[in-house]
């Protein structure tokens, strides 16, 4: 049989109760005799909280200045040329290194990740609104990162054209770029590898298709992105390789370089012209002088005749 409560067990919840209302009836009686000046003066009181932090476990809670320093310098300000997906990406990262009440530390730190326009958004938030880093990046990319801003860049990842002389690794990375820019664009992989081919000139999908066998669209999606891929990455190996050879000399002794194969091949047939140039010039002095001596034997024999 259950025992009950002693009466003693409930005096401690009765002096809390007890003291609570005590409290809130001094706080009742104080704002009732506040005069208005007193309400027109700054209050010295802190101001509360706008993030409700969870519970630590144990007395081991620390921020390490490293990581606060870290943080503070990679900052979002809003301004247009900043990624706010990128920042709570960098964020995670950063606060990631910290295993214990993780939680708790994201939230302390995120303040600390803003500033400008950024950080007057966030004092703008109602108090007690945020009880969670998951609530934390909700709010932060509803405002930074609105469903206006989302249908623009999918509207522009949709409409992707190669351009003129550009090279499929240049447009595969920009239109990755594009990607990366709209993490929550939506689009399946299949359209993915869809938009970007169609998007390709008429060289250069001959170029893809040959390489995938007659047709890419025969492959399936993972194939095809991995094909897109290792193309656009060989490309540009074999670019970069081409580049350093022909800007970087060969060294054949300290302070010494030698002439490429290609110099010395021009070299030796500028040497060989030079060669023709005098044999044609000697060889047409020659005939000259022959024609000079036969025309003196023709007018000496005609001399004859006529005598």
């Amino acid at each position: 049989m259950r025992r009950s409560k002693s009466l003693g067990a409930f005096v401690p919840e009765i002096e809390r109760f007890l003291h609570k209302r005590r409290r809130e009836a001094r706080n009742n009686i104080a704002i009732a005799e506040r005069t208005l000046k007193e309400y027109a003066t700054p209050s010295t009181e802190e101001p509360q909280a706008i993030i409700v932090y969870p519970t630590v476990e144990g007395n081991n809670f620390e921020i390490k200045p490293a990581l606060l320093n870290l943080v503070q310098q990679n900052q979002f300000s809003r301004s247009p040329t900043e990624d706010p997906n990128l920042h709570i990406s960098t964020f995670l990262r950063l606060s990631g290194t910290i295993k214990e009440n993780q939680e708790a530390v994201r939230l302390h730190l995120f303040p600390f990740s803003i500033r400008d326009r950024a950080s007057a958004w966030f004092h703008s938030l109602e108090v007690g609104s945020i009880t969670s880093m998951d609530q934390m990046t909700r709010a932060f990319l509803s405002r930074f990162f609105p469903p206006s801003k989302i249908s623009k860049l999918r509207d522009q990842i949709t409409r992707f054209n190669q351009n003129d002389g550009e090279s499929l690794y240049d447009a595969w990375e920009r239109f990755k770029e594009m990607l990366r820019l709209c993490p929550h664009d939506g689009l399946e992989k299949w359209l993915i590898v869809h938009t970007f081919y169609n998007g390709l000139t008429y060289t250069t999908k001959m170029y893809v298709d040959a390489a995938a066998g007659g047709a890419l669209m025969k492959k399936n999606c993972t194939e095809a992105y991995a094909l897109i891929e290792d193309m656009a990455q060989n490309h540009y190996q074999w670019t970069n390789e081409r580049a350093i050879t022909a800007s970087t000399p060969s060294k054949k002794e300290a302070g010494m370089y030698e002439v490429s194969d290609y110099e010395h091949l021009a070299t030796k047939v500028d040497a060989l012209t030079q060669k023709f140039e005098k044999l044609n010039v000697s060889t047409i002095t020659l005939l000259l002088h022959l024609l000079l001596v036969k025309s003196v034997v023709y007018l000496v024999i005609l001399a004859l005749i006529i005598s």
